[in-house]
């Protein structure tokens, strides 16, 4: 017996729904076995089969332990499914967590009150120090 692996993923709950399963793999986030290409959504699995999940910025890896077709509980999956993710994966993970909370990309979003502060201090001290922005091309030399 042969599984579709949109599938399969959803059964084992490694995705919320079959069409975030599917749009994974239309997306070029699955792959099965040492396969670099993409699989589609319709691909059949088998047992013995591993399968990379790609999910950023970690990509987890499982082996298919036994078919199935119905979304299983909680409890059942690890009779299905076998996580063989490797440790450096989870470590990656942990490195982005904790990097998202002290680095913030200049640029996205809103500025904080703070930097609305600061910014507004340094446009002061500049037009209280004379500096004019409106320049014409006689300002520059022609070179």
């Amino acid at each position: 017996m042969a599984v579709r692996i949109d599938k399969w993923l959803w059964a084992v709950r490694i995705f919320k729904t079959r069409s975030v399963a599917t749009d994974a793999c239309k997306k070029g986030r699955v792959t099965v076995g040492d396969n670099v290409a993409p699989v589609k959504p319709s691909r059949l699995l088998e047992v013995g089969d591993v399968v990379h999940v790609r999910k950023s910025p970690v990509t987890y890896t499982f082996r298919v332990k036994a078919l199935t077709q119905n979304r299983l509980g909680a409890k059942l999956v690890p009779d299905y499914a076998e996580n063989i993710t490797p440790q450096e994966q989870y470590d990656l993970l942990e490195v982005v967590k904790i990097s998202g909370f002290i680095d913030r990309q200049k640029g996205l979003g809103r500025p904080t009150k703070r930097e609305g502060r600061d910014l507004a201090r340094f446009t002061e001290e500049i037009t209280d120090n004379g500096w004019d922005f409106d320049f014409d091309t006689d300002d520059f030399d022609e070179d």
